[in-house]
């Protein structure tokens, strides 16, 4: 099996434990703090990936933060699952899966906004209220800035992308002229 399908397995065993219990969006908020805690420590975490360092010492480098970080027992047992099958390098993938399944049962998209200068907030705002009336979802709203688009929006919603860029439409208008010529 690939590693994205170990990590979606994961993701969904541990989701649908975590959901019936009610603790999902703790246990969601929890991998995603230690995946971006594990990005900024990455010396200090690198033993817990090294073949050579003896599996007892990586359990007992997990319970200790878990403990001292007041980690909930069900990312506790995933962690220590994932130190017994070599699998912490999933963590990040798991977490990733974890989020969409928690989206997805409680409505919620994820939409990423790119435009050539900061949204200021009020605005962005304004565009995740609009985005959740048309897709009628909670929208989470990500801003991103790319001055090569010029001006206009791009929006991406789950897949689906909506270039309302200066740079498509110059390249539609560019495209017209070559096939008229």
């Amino acid at each position: 099996m690939s590693d994205r399908a170990d990590a979606l397995r994961y993701a969904r065993e541990l989701f649908e434990v975590t959901w019936r219990h009610g603790h999902a969006p703790e246990v969601a908020d929890e991998l995603e703090t230690i995946v971006l805690a594990a990005r900024d420590y990455q010396d200090q975490v690198r033993p817990l990936f090294h073949p050579l360092v003896p599996k007892a010492s990586k359990l007992a480098t997990i319970r200790a933060f878990t403990t001292k970080a007041e980690i909930s027992k069900s990312t506790t047992v995933l962690l220590e699952a994932l130190v017994q099958f070599h699998a912490l390098h999933l963590l990040g993938a798991i977490a990733t899966g974890f989020r969409e399944r928690l989206n997805k049962k409680q409505g919620v998209v994820r939409a990423t906004v790119t435009t050539a200068t900061a949204l200021p907030a009020a605005k962005a705002s304004a565009l995740a209220a609009r985005l959740s009336e048309l897709t009628a979802q909670q929208v989470t709203l990500q801003t991103q800035v790319d001055p090569a688009i010029i001006g206009g929006v791009v929006t991406q919603i789950d897949s689906t992308v909506y270039d309302g860029s200066v740079t498509r439409q110059l390249a539609r208008m560019r495209q017209k002229l070559v096939e008229n010529v």
